[in-house]
C-alpha cells in the first residue's frame, strides 16, 4: 500500500444550486425523498429528486446556510437540466433556485486532516460550521472519515496536506454511497443505490414525486437490485453493463461510478440483482468481459423500516 487517504481535494466535479426564499425547505420537502422540513443547522440530509416513476433525475448533498437558504451540492455534469426541470415546480413557493457553483468553493477533507479542519471526525450527515464555511460529515472510506467542506470563494481554502482528487474519487466508491451522473439519470429507484440504508430515504414524510414507487419496492418487497462494492482489473465507466455467467444473454447490472484503485485496477459501485450478486460470476462490458470480483459492502443494508 503506497497510498495515504489522508488530506484536502479540490472537488471540481460537484456544483452547487441555491435555494432561497423563506419557501426554500419546505419547497425541497415536496420533491425530493428526504425530510427537509424539520432539517436543522447542525445537520445534512442525502437526498434524490426522482421521476413521476420513481428513477433518480439526481442525488444531492443538502444543508442549510441559514434559515432561508439551503445549499444542493450535485454532480456539474447534471446540474444545469437538474436545476431546469426542479425550478419548474415552485410554482407559487416562495423559493428561487439558481446555479451557485461559481459562488462556493468545495473541498474533500479526509484522514487527520479533519481533526484540524472539524474538531474530529462525526456520524455521517452531521453538519457544522466552522466560520463562514460549512463541514459536512460523509460515510467513511477504508475506515478513514471523510467530510465535505463547502464555502464561499472569497474564504481561504482548508489547510491541510494535499490529496490528490483520483485518490478522493477512489474514496468516493469505496464508502459505497454513489453520486448520481449524467450516464445513469433515470435507471435506478433509490433502493436499487442503498439510498435508504445511508440516510437518503424517509418512509414516514409526505408525498413526492416518484415516492408511491419507492414506497412500494421497499414494503412490498419487489425490489431485486442493490448495490454493491466491486474490483477489477481493467478500466470500467460509468453506465457500462455487468453480465452473470448463468445468464450471459441479458445483463444483470450497471456500473454506477468508478474510479481508479491505487494498488491497481479500478474500484466501482455496481447495481446488480440480488440474485446474480450472490452467485458472483460477473463480467462486466459483455458476456465474455472482464471479470468482475465483489468486494465487502461497508455499511449494514437496513432490512426493515
Amino acid at each position: 500500500m503506497t497510498y495515504s487517504l489522508n488530506g484536502i481535494a479540490p472537488l471540481s466535479h460537484l456544483g452547487v444550486i441555491r435555494v432561497e426564499g423563506e419557501d426554500a425547505a419546505k419547497f425541497l420537502h415536496g420533491q425530493l425523498t428526504q425530510d427537509f422540513a424539520l432539517l436543522g443547522m447542525d445537520e445534512a440530509r442525502l437526498a434524490a429528486f426522482l421521476s413521476a416513476k420513481g428513477r433518480m433525475q439526481a442525488s444531492f448533498i443538502g444543508f442549510k446556510r441559514s434559515a432561508t437558504e439551503v445549499l444542493l451540492v450535485c454532480s456539474r455534469d447534471l446540474l444545469p437540466a437538474v436545476l431546469k426541470r426542479l425550478s419548474m415546480f415552485v410554482l407559487r413557493a416562495k423559493a428561487r433556485l439558481t446555479d451557485a457553483t461559481a459562488d462556493y468553493s468545495l473541498y474533500g477533507v479526509a484522514g487527520d486532516a479533519i481533526n484540524a479542519v472539524a474538531g474530529g471526525a462525526h456520524a455521517a450527515w452531521h453538519k457544522a460550521d466552522a466560520g463562514r464555511a460549512s463541514v459536512v460529515h460523509l460515510y467513511p472510506a477504508d475506515g478513514q472519515p471523510r467530510a465535505l467542506w463547502v464555502a464561499p470563494t472569497s474564504e481561504p481554502a482548508p489547510a491541510g496536506p494535499a490529496l490528490d482528487a483520483s485518490l478522493w474519487l477512489w474514496s468516493e466508491v469505496r464508502s459505497g454511497v454513489a453520486t448520481l451522473t449524467t450516464p445513469v439519470v433515470e435507471a435506478f429507484v433509490p433502493q436499487m443505490l442503498n439510498y435508504e440504508s445511508v440516510g437518503g430515504v424517509n418512509f414516514k414524510k409526505g408525498c413526492y414525486p416518484g415516492q408511491e414507487v419507492v414506497a412500494r419496492s421497499q414494503f412490498r418487497g419487489t425490489l431485486k437490485r442493490r448495490a454493491y462494492v466491486a474490483h477489477t482489473a481493467a478500466a470500467v465507466e460509468v453506465g457500462a453493463e455487468v453480465f452473470s455467467t448463468s445468464d450471459p444473454d441479458q445483463p444483470c447490472g450497471t456500473v454506477v461510478q468508478a474510479a481508479p484503485a491505487p494498488d491497481g485496477g479500478f474500484d466501482a459501485i455496481v447495481s446488480l440483482q440480488i440474485a446474480a450478486a450472490q452467485e458472483q460470476s460477473l463480467q462486466v462490458g459483455a458476456p465474455a468481459g472482464v471479470p468482475l470480483a465483489l468486494l465487502p459492502l461497508p455499511y449494514p443494508l437496513l432490512e426493515d423500516i
